[in-house]
C-alpha cells in the first residue's frame, strides 16, 4: 500500500523547499517531488514553490514515517504555517 501527502508551509522560500526535501528523501522508503508554484499572479512574498507531495512506499517502515512527522514538526517550529492539503 502506498500512502502520499501533500505538505505546504506557507511563504516558505525555495532553498528551504530543497532543504527539507534532501533531509525526508534520506528516509527508507520516502519519494518527496516538489510542487511548483501553480498561482497566475506574481507575488514577492508568494514562495516559489506551493508544496511537498510525499509518498510513502510499501516498504517505508514506521520508523521512517515517524521521522517525516519529526523533521516537519522541526521546520514547523523554525517557520511555522505548516498545512496538510487533501491528496
Amino acid at each position: 500500500m502506498q500512502a502520499s501527502r501533500k505538505i505546504e508551509f506557507v511563504g516558505l522560500p525555495l532553498a528551504v523547499y530543497r532543504e527539507i526535501a534532501a533531509h525526508l528523501r534520506q528516509l527508507e522508503g520516502v519519494q518527496v517531488s516538489l510542487i511548483s508554484q501553480s498561482s497566475q499572479e506574481f507575488d514577492y512574498n508568494q514562495s516559489q514553490i506551493e508544496g511537498l507531495w510525499i509518498e510513502f512506499s510499501s516498504n517505508s517502515s514506521i520508523s521512517s514515517q515517524q521521522q517525516v512527522e519529526e523533521i516537519l514538526a522541526y521546520y514547523e517550529s523554525c517557520y511555522g504555517n505548516r498545512r496538510e492539503i487533501a491528496a
